[in-house]
């Protein structure tokens, strides 16, 4: 039987992704709010455990795909640190204490959420992988429904038009942000057997693709103000001048491909761009 150690179950948890996850949660709970309680700390647990269980359990489903691949045979089931037994019941636990912090702290819905959510990264998204190369598209509702489960968390509808096109940002950031790992680890993943935009598209074509998403990410993000309890110029000119620079980086991966593109700078900058646009979101609705 094989020995559970807390730092397997922390990889298992996949920390990183699921502090993220967490992250635009807590950004949907202030801006709906415009406070900060101590009562956010049930919506921190319980987005982070249902995040944590969704890991879990996708790793359960992909282990033999995990196994073939560099990037991932390190992970704990193809590493032999957990056996697959082991880590579905991890995954359950997890999302068992998800629901329970989001339903007794915040009732029916941000549950109902949360449980939608493993639903459609697990029954929809990770099956769609090795069919399609576009999953990530129907894929990247699962990155823009955290925040959901925070707005209503605080109390807010999941019909107002402000986490509408909070969630829209988040849903179309995810494609770029994917297909930049695709340009990495791409003949990875087609060997393991999924379906990669980097075996559908030319090599000159695929940075061209990916550019016009970050176009798309960049539009979505200057609308979000529009669409804010109180209209401010200031924050509008704010978001516009964060837009130049994220769009000036990519230009160079678009437009000249003779030169090598950095995909460190290019993966680590799309995500700075993500975390300041929601900062700024937070600081604008604390102040």
């Amino acid at each position: 039987m094989t020995t559970i150690s807390f730092s397997s179950v922390i990889k298992l948890m996949k920390l990183k992704v699921a502090v993220a996850v967490t992250f635009t949660a807590i950004a949907g709970y202030i801006i709906f709010s415009h406070s900060l309680s101590l009562e956010i700390f049930y919506l921190i647990a319980g987005v982070l455990l249902f995040a944590s269980g969704s890991s879990a359990l996708n790793q359960v489903q992909e282990a033999e795909y995990d196994a073939l691949m560099p990037r991932t045979n390190r992970r704990p089931i193809p590493a032999g640190l957990l056996t697959k037994n082991q880590a579905f019941i991890f995954s359950v636990i997890f999302i068992l204490a998800g629901s329970f912090f989001l339903y007794t702290a915040y009732g029916f819905i941000p549950m109902l959420l949360g449980l939608f959510n493993v639903l459609w990264y697990n029954g929809i998204y990770t099956p769609l992988k090795r069919v399609s190369a576009f999953a990530v598209v129907p894929g990247s509702l699962v990155g823009a429904l955290p925040v959901y489960i925070g707005w209503t968390a605080a109390g807010g509808s999941i019909y107002d038009t402000t986490v509408l096109f909070i969630g829209l940002f988040l849903f179309i950031w995810q494609v770029p942000h994917f297909w930049l790992l695709m340009l990495k680890y791409g003949e990875e993943y087609k060997q393991a057997g999924f379906k990669t935009v980097t075996g559908t598209f030319h090599a000159m074509t695929l940075p061209k693709i990916i550019f016009a998403w970050v176009l798309s990410t960049s539009f979505s993000s200057l609308i979000v103000p529009l669409f804010l309890d109180t209209l401010s110029l200031w924050f509008f000119l704010l978001v516009f001048t964060l837009n130049i620079g994220f769009i000036s980086m990519f230009i160079q991966m678009a437009f000249k491909p003779e030169q090598p593109i950095s995909f460190k700078r290019s993966f680590i900058g799309i995500n700075i761009y993500m975390m300041v646009f929601m900062l700024m979101l937070i600081a604008f609705h604390l102040i």
